[in-house]
């Protein structure tokens, strides 16, 4: 385990960490791909509070509000204690809003990235291509899948937890280690992709998926020109993971054949 982070009191750093992710290289991706990937980035509402999309060197980015707190937070009656530093006082606040932010609204409404900007737009439905998954139809095998996610939450693993690249060069010490000491599972499988982004995996279901199902109310629907309003990530069959990644425990679509 890394060295606890090097602060000097309690504050809201305890509770929830300031971001920035990175969504899309503009020179590698088009606008529509830009849009659909933001648009499912910034789906994920659950634990992460997301603010509008902007271009900054070349790259589409987006700054966040990660509300997981710092693995070494302890809550007690009086307050709150830091167990790496001991420090002492109230329960440091959160910003956190007590409603996630609303995404589908009925009748083929939704909340989306569209020319980087969220709007909310009537998107039709369109029949999948081959190969896409299945999922708003009758025999979905996601249906009863028994995956989870590291909190051991069943069900719709790949919508309930994210994979993002952080706009964090190597030189901000003190912000990766209070990254690396977020709880976890909800932040986990942190690693420095290079010296300028951090990857790390957070637990944050998508506010598309339909109440109470594994459905996705978004998948499917089309932009008006036509492309789809979520990335191919959302709608191809995944391929053979490679060595070193590993796929959800119980994911029917990975299970190897006999």
């Amino acid at each position: 385990m890394p060295a606890p982070p090097a602060c000097k009191q309690l504050g809201r750093h305890c509770r929830e960490l300031d971001l920035t992710v990175q969504i899309s290289d503009l020179e590698d991706d088009g606008k529509t791909l830009q849009d659909a990937a933001a648009t499912w980035l910034t789906g994920h509402t659950e634990r992460i509070t997301w603010g509008d999309p902007y271009i900054a060197n070349g790259l589409l980015k987006v700054d966040v509000t990660v509300h997981v707190p710092c693995r070494y937070l302890e809550d007690h009656p009086a307050g709150a204690r830091c167990q790496a530093w001991g420090y002492r006082g109230k329960k440091p606040r959160s910003t956190q809003p007590a409603e996630r932010a609303r995404l589908q609204f009925g009748n083929g409404r939704f909340s989306i990235i569209q020319h980087r900007l969220r709007r909310t737009l009537d998107l039709p439905f369109e029949e999948p291509p081959p190969r896409s998954l299945p999922i708003l139809e009758s025999d979905n095998p996601c249906a009863t899948a028994n995956c989870r996610t590291a909190d051991n939450k069943r069900g719709a693993a790949c919508c309930r937890d994210l994979t993002i690249e952080l706009d964090l060069p190597i030189r901000k010490k003190r912000l990766e280690a209070l990254v690396r000491a977020r709880k976890s599972p909800y932040v986990c499988r942190v690693k420095r992709d290079d010296d300028d982004t951090l990857d790390c995996e957070v637990i944050s279901a998508c506010g598309y998926l339909e109440e109470g199902s594994v459905n996705c109310t978004l998948h499917g629907r089309v932009r008006s020109n036509g492309r789809p309003a979520k990335p191919s990530i959302c709608t191809d069959w995944p391929d053979d993971l490679e060595e070193d990644e590993a796929g959800h425990p119980g994911c029917v679509l990975l299970e190897e054949e006999d």
